[in-house]
């Protein structure tokens, strides 16, 4: 069985689901495909802090209006140092939207809301179509198309093949694109809490050793003020927090948040997924187009791994034409690889050195955050600055 259309998107992910919703919503023929079962993604207990510029993507894609109410504004961001040899806060730095005149810097909403307000937008796009449990097993790029072959036997001939199936990727080993890859022994722990303070609408950052530990907020639920927490560690102290019975695993977990919600309790599972970074060694070849973890995978650090996964998708957008794979177009795309690249270098340096154990070094973070922090002109040109990068990432 052979089927014909614009745009195949490989992965049905967050950002292959956002992909097919925001262009299928042009007008174009978009087949998604998936090995995994429309349910798989469910059950992810992680959520998401998308930033404006991804909104806005989901917003023209039709996929907003379901997921606004299940949401949390994050308007303001706090970073605290506790970098000293006492386990307490050393320097506390508010970044507020509302003191540049913005409106929230993103909202917070949990993976699997996503990707259930996705796929309803995709059932109701004309030209959209989503295929589960099916896997690309082969790919042929020609001058005019491309030939995909699939799982189930069937053969998919489109115009642009978008690689949206994650870090290890079949369509980007297909199109024979390489990869720098390095780890740091270390994972993030993700998980749900409730508290006795309201959050108020603001996400903190602990920075101690190991990596940061992050409170970011949800919309209240039966157990009262929620929020979601990226604990960052070495991958051993990680593996042996994830092991500890619930009662001895709140202990630690209200030593390290330093109080600042009130005491926490866990209320969902605890999952530990291993930190990385990643990048292409270039975004297109021949019909094909690499988008969010095909093409780069950075540590959870300001919420930018998914929402340069949408950055991707809104500059593809941009760049495609009446014949989405042709060359020019992919040209286009090709040129976000260097931005992409420096973010990605960016990030890896914060993430070392958060890591860090050296005292001095600490001592550092702590002066430059408390520099930032006092001097009203640098504090908004700083939050003017994160805005601009946000933007440059559509």
């Amino acid at each position: 069985m052979k089927s014909y259309c614009d745009i195949l998107v490989v992965g049905g992910g967050v950002a292959g689901l956002a992909a097919t919703a925001a262009l299928a919503s042009t007008g174009r023929r978009v087949i998604c495909i998936d090995r995994a079962p429309a349910e798989a993604g469910m059950a992810d207990t992680r959520t998401t802090a998308f930033l404006r510029p991804a909104v806005d993507l989901l917003y023209e894609a039709g996929a907003w209006f379901n997921l606004k109410p299940e949401a949390a504004a994050l308007n303001v961001m706090r970073l605290i140092d506790a970098g000293g040899r006492e386990n307490a806060a050393r320097e506390i730095a508010d970044f507020t939207a509302e003191e540049i005149g913005e409106p929230p810097f993103g909202w917070n909403v949990t993976n699997a809301a996503v990707r259930l307000a996705l796929m309803a937008r995709i059932s109701e796009l004309p030209g959209a179509e989503l295929r589960t449990e099916t896997a690309l097993e082969g790919l042929i790029a020609r001058r005019a198309e491309a030939f995909a072959r699939l799982s189930d036997g069937a053969t998919i001939v489109a115009k642009l093949v978008v690689a949206a199936d994650g870090r290890t990727s079949a369509a980007r080993e297909f199109a024979r694109i390489g990869v720098r890859r390095w780890d740091y022994g270390q994972k993030a722990l993700v998980f749900t809490v409730a508290h006795e303070f309201s959050h108020f609408g603001v996400s903190t950052e602990v920075h101690r050793s190991g990596g940061p530990f992050t409170l970011v907020p949800m919309p209240d639920g039966e157990d009262g003020h929620r929020s979601s927490v990226v604990w960052m560690e070495k991958a051993g102290e990680a593996d042996r927090l994830a092991d500890l019975s619930v009662p001895e695993f709140e202990a630690e977990l209200n030593e390290r948040a330093l109080g600042v919600l009130g005491p926490l309790k866990l209320i969902s599972g605890r999952a530990a997924w291993p930190i990385i970074s990643m990048l292409a060694d270039r975004l297109t070849e021949r019909r094909v187009a690499l988008v969010a973890e095909a093409a780069h995978v950075v540590p959870p650090i300001g919420a930018q791994g998914l929402n340069m996964s949408l950055g991707d998708i809104s500059a593809l957008k941009a760049a495609i034409g009446d014949d989405p794979g042709a060359d020019d177009g992919l040209a286009i795309y090709q040129r976000r690889w260097p931005e992409l690249a420096a973010r990605v270098t960016a990030i890896d340096a914060l993430n070392r050195a958060a890591l860090s154990e050296t005292q001095s070094l600490r001592d550092i973070r702590r002066i430059a955050l408390a520099a930032i922090s006092r001097t009203p002109p640098v504090r908004q040109a700083a939050m003017r600055l994160g805005l601009a990068a946000r933007a440059m990432a559509r």
